[in-house]
C-alpha cells in the first residue's frame, strides 16, 4: 500500500528518455469510478509549484509504468501531456 503522502515523495521519470519531470502536486480521481485518473506535476521553471509557468504534466495514471521506492517511472511524450493549468 502507498499513501499519497508517500507519491508526493517520490520523484517522477520518463522512461523513454530519462528527463526528470519533477514532483507529483495534484492528483485527479474519477470519484464515480472510484480510481486515479491522472497524476498532475508542475511544469517547467515552477519551484515548489509556484514562481514559473502555469503549465502542467497531466501524466494519465495508465503511463505510469513502475513505482519504486524512491521514484516513479512513466512512459510519456512530454510534449502531449504538458497543458495550461486549470488552477
Amino acid at each position: 500500500m502507498v499513501r499519497i503522502y508517500d507519491m508526493k515523495q517520490k520523484e517522477i521519470i520518463n522512461a523513454i528518455d530519462g528527463s526528470r519531470l519533477g514532483y507529483i502536486c495534484d492528483i485527479e480521481i474519477d470519484l464515480k469510478e472510484g480510481r486515479i485518473v491522472r497524476i498532475i506535476v508542475p511544469g517547467p521553471g515552477k519551484i515548489l509549484g509556484m514562481f514559473g509557468q502555469d503549465m502542467e504534466y497531466q501524466i494519465p495514471w495508465s503511463s505510469i509504468r513502475k513505482i519504486g521506492e524512491d521514484i516513479v517511472l512513466v512512459e510519456i511524450d512530454p510534449t502531449k501531456v504538458l497543458v495550461q493549468s486549470e488552477y
